[in-house]
């Protein structure tokens, strides 16, 4: 069995919404040096939709496959439906990773909220706090 699934190897060597959005109404970054992959996610909402999603990732091609399966995710959801994608989805989406790289998906899961929430911060939308990770916790994930 090969350590990386099709769907992953596709994402980490044709990843989608790479790149900057310069007028971007949200942006999130996570990471952790001790993970050594670090995430930034830039976001475009009309109406609570997010319409346009593009992603910049140092990491391991686990984080970059997975910020671009997460990116397709969320594209055209609602911020409420964003805030619901998990670390789990998106790895079966990816047709699963190896135990050791979990964490990339954890990260995928975080920036989204992390983007989120710079998105409520910025608008006044008031928000639960319990529903925003403080920062990347390497315990969590196992490193």
């Amino acid at each position: 069995m090969a350590l990386y699934s099709e769907t992953v190897m596709d994402h980490f060597r044709n990843p989608r919404n790479v790149g900057v959005i310069e007028d971007a109404d949200a942006v999130g970054e996570v990471g952790n040096a001790r993970c050594g992959d670090i995430m930034k996610i830039y976001l475009k909402i009309a109406d609570g939709v997010i319409t346009d999603v593009k992603f910049e990732t140092f990491g391991c091609g686990s984080a970059i496959a997975s910020a671009s399966m997460a990116t397709e995710m969320i594209k055209g959801k609602p911020l409420s439906e964003a805030l619901t994608l998990t670390n789990k989805a998106v790895a079966e989406a990816l047709d699963g990773l190896p135990a050791h790289k979990l964490h990339c998906s954890v990260l995928a899961e975080e920036v989204i909220k992390a983007a989120v929430k710079d998105y409520y911060d910025r608008n006044g939308i008031p928000y639960d706090p319990a529903d925003f990770p403080e920062e990347h916790d390497c315990e969590s994930c196992g490193l």
